[in-house]
């Protein structure tokens, strides 16, 4: 309740001399309207689309300069590049990723179908243009085993190797590996096209909808596609391209005539790199570089022993020591896998960018979605123009590039010169490397990913919702295909987020006894809740789809449909007033029949029983909650006030105002005070422009807090005493809740000793 001036003057304590424990607020009690008036808001001009549109177009050099800077951010970190304190360790850094860039480049090719150099060329041409173009200073740019996987789908089915090729201009005359690497390429390209463009369009914000559930499940499904396809050269099998587990059938059919010296080399790499690299985590903080052990046994394993002339092994074979003429793109391949670019051009993106937020919070800078997407955009279409492969970013090389001291790209480019080094002058040494020992690397390499399938349980038992979206997306791309998994698990946590919005956790509030918090009913046990009102807290949106659910949701919560006990009154005033016509409701005039009364079908009009209570043509008011005459019966309206808690009501749409409108009368026909509390000023100023206020809703309903609703509502009906609530009667001015109907059909007057009240 309000205080005068003086005495909030006398109140108010200085905040130094306040227990640090509690806190003291001595202020007016606020409607909105009231709120208003005493404060006033700034006058603010609120922009018109003409005015976004000019402001896009308007150039000075301001903003020429900020956008160049924006589009070569290699400007902004280079002037505060740090020699002494950076340089080192992106040296060290720039050779320790560019190690493990090499192996890791020939083993993704092997991903792709595509002969191993064409991973090498991952690892360096986009890399060139990441150095200049990116705004993340800690990833390692090159192929990433999902997108080579993916990338190796469209490979095989475009040229198989045991089918006809699919007739395209342009791969006449050239051998499989040759059209591989042309489709490859090409797809590459359109990789990049799709990026650009998205950053062009500034879309970066399109990766929101990927959450980490999604990715998690997604990328856990593309482990398992990568272990299965690891596995023909882990065996040393012949198995002409893959479909997923499908290969399954052809590994098992032909498992007789797996090579002894491919499977055993390979369980002992596994082995060997997987125990350096659990001493590698362990002992990160000891060790100055983490050992490349899959380097080191890569070089020793080709160069030591002669496995393809000795023991028939499949082996990595001719690495060209230059680079290849740049090519022109193929147009009808671009026709042919349009619908499979749009999906690799998002999840490239999308990992990528998950890494770099990662390392971007941790060394506290900032990278920007729009500028990224350019970045991998440009990056692909360059390293496309020279069959390179689709690129992105991998957690564990990134991982290496920042654990061994990189500060900037500058890590990246030295590793790109690494990779320069060993593709012009030493890469004869990777010649004899079996491709066994590279499919080992890979599966060591997707113990992070599998490892994911660990959250699992964790997500059961905190998220259930969350669980479904990964086990769904999980299977999705396992059964039907990494295009159409990401397709389905995007589908599954939209209408996830429509689930949560459609059916929120509605609740009744109560107040927490000695204080201005309110809280569940459900929840606490020191907790009041005032007799006759009822606090409905609504915790999302209210829009077209969730409008019903929470007019349902409310009705559940007071415990009546207020619309059919409208109805209930106004047919019980059309009896009251035959009766009273009848002449058969007077002074001392005792009813007990049941006389009833028969009604026209205008009678029984439904939209004139939804109409407001209507005593004109009475000389009383009907009190509801008294016993009535002639057995006339009304369902009995428990509460005088319901107080809707708007502060977790983001926004409204047209169609669910309409709905708003239409309960709240319903209740204030039936009176029922109606209160809304903590609304958002913007909502309150659309409800007045969609002309949601009349001469029945009015503005006044509004209040600025739920505590202040609540003052002003008990100094209405203020609360029964013991004594009243014992003996049914009051002493301040509401109406007490019984009363006899009596009229004088003759004199049309209150009939003696009862005052208008008691009616």
């Amino acid at each position: 309740m309000s205080k005068s001036k003086k005495e909030n003057e006398e109140i108010k304590i200085p905040f130094f001399q306040t227990p640090v424990d509690q806190y003291v607020v001595s202020r007016p009690l606020y409607t909105e309207d009231s709120f208003t008036e005493n404060h006033e808001k700034v006058e603010r001009k609120h922009k018109t689309t003409l005015d976004h549109v000019k402001q896009y177009f308007t150039c000075d050099s301001k903003r020429v300069k900020n956008a160049a800077l924006s589009l070569v951010p290699i400007v902004g970190w280079m002037k505060m590049y740090r020699v002494k304190e950076w340089l080192l360790g992106d040296i060290v850094s720039g050779v320790s990723t560019g190690l493990v860039a090499i192996l890791q480049g020939l083993a993704y090719s092997l991903l792709a179908s595509l002969p191993a150099w064409y991973g090498l060329y991952a690892a360096f041409f986009p890399v060139i243009i990441y150095f200049f173009l990116g705004t993340s200073r800690h990833i390692s740019v090159g192929a990433f085993p999902v997108l080579s996987l993916m990338v190796g789908a469209v490979v095989t089915r475009m040229v198989p190797d045991g089918g006809p090729t699919v007739n395209i201009t342009g791969l006449e005359g050239l051998s499989i590996d040759d059209q591989r690497a042309m489709v490859s390429a090409s797809l590459t390209f359109l990789i990049g096209i799709f990026q650009l463009g998205m950053g062009l369009l500034q879309v970066g914000f399109v990766v929101i909808y990927l959450s980490d559930t999604l990715v998690s499940g997604f990328t856990t499904a593309a482990a398992v596609h990568i272990l299965i396809s690891q596995l023909k050269f882990i065996f040393g099998l012949s198995v002409p391209g893959f479909s997923g587990p499908l290969i399954l059938e052809s590994i098992f059919t032909q498992i007789t005539s797996t090579n002894i010296h491919d499977l055993v080399t390979a369980i002992v790499v596994m082995v060997v790199v997987f125990a350096v690299k659990e001493i590698n985590e362990r002992f990160k903080s000891k060790l100055p570089v983490p050992i490349p052990i899959e380097t080191i046994i890569a070089c020793g394993v080709s160069y030591a022993f002669n496995f393809k002339d000795n023991h028939g092994v499949d082996v990595v074979g001719l690495i060209p020591d230059s680079f290849e003429t740049p090519v022109a793109p193929n147009i009808e391949v671009f026709k042919e896998t349009a619908v499979d670019a749009f999906p690799m051009a998002i999840v490239g993106f999308a990992i990528s960018f998950a890494v770099a937020k990662v390392y971007a919070v941790k060394h506290d800078y900032v990278i920007d979605g729009n500028q990224e997407l350019i970045a991998f955009g440009v990056s692909n279409i360059f390293g496309g123009a020279f069959k390179s492969l689709a690129s992105s970013t991998a957690l564990s090389r990134s991982a290496v590039q920042e654990s061994t001291g990189g500060k900037t790209q500058i890590a990246g480019i030295l590793s790109a010169i690494i990779v320069l080094i060993v593709t012009l002058a030493i890469g004869f040494l990777l010649e004899p490397l079996p491709k066994s020992v590279l499919g080992a690397v890979v599966i060591v390499n997707l113990k992070g990913m599998l490892m994911q399938m660990r959250e699992v349980p964790y997500l059961w038992k905190k998220d259930r919702l969350d669980c479904i979206i990964w086990i769904v997306t999980f299977l999705a791309s396992i059964f039907l295909g990494l295009d159409l998994g990401l397709a389905v698990g995007l589908g599954v946590e939209l209408l996830a987020v429509v689930f949560r919005t459609q059916f929120p956790r509605c609740s009744v509030l109560a107040n927490i006894s000695g204080t201005d918090i309110y809280r569940d009913r459900k929840d606490y046990i020191n907790i009041y809740e005032p007799e006759g009102v009822k606090i409905f807290r609504i915790p999302a949106p209210i829009f077209f789809a969730n409008i019903d659910f929470f007019r349902g949701k409310l009705l559940d919560a007071v415990g009546f449909n207020p619309l059919r006990i409208l109805r209930k009154r106004n047919k019980a005033l059309r009896k009251i007033r035959k009766l009273i016509k009848k002449g058969e409701l007077s002074k001392g005039l005792q009813v007990t029949g049941s006389y009833p009364i028969e009604e026209s079908e205008d009678e029984t009009n439904t939209e004139e029983l939804d109409q407001p209570v209507d005593f004109s043509d009475l000389p009383v008011q009907v009190n509801w909650r008294a016993e009535l005459p002639a057995n006339i019966s009304v369902p009995p309206v428990d509460i005088h006030s319901l107080v809707l808690d708007f502060s977790a009501v983001s926004f409204i749409d047209i169609s669910a105002l309409k709905g708003l409108k239409t309960a709240l009368k319903e209740f204030i026909r039936i009176d029922v005070e109606i209160y809304i509390v903590a609304c958002d000023p913007y909502i309150i100023e659309k409800l007045k422009s969609c002309s949601f206020f009349d001469h029945e809703i009015k503005t006044s309903i509004f209040f600025v807090t739920l505590h202040d609703a609540m003052l002003h509502i008990l100094e209405r009906h203020p609360p029964l005493s013991v004594s009243e609530k014992v003996s049914g009667s009051r002493t301040f001015s509401p109406p007490p809740y019984s009363i006899r109907l009596a009229y004088n059909a003759t004199k049309k007057t209150l009939l003696p000793g009862l005052s208008s009240w008691d009616l």
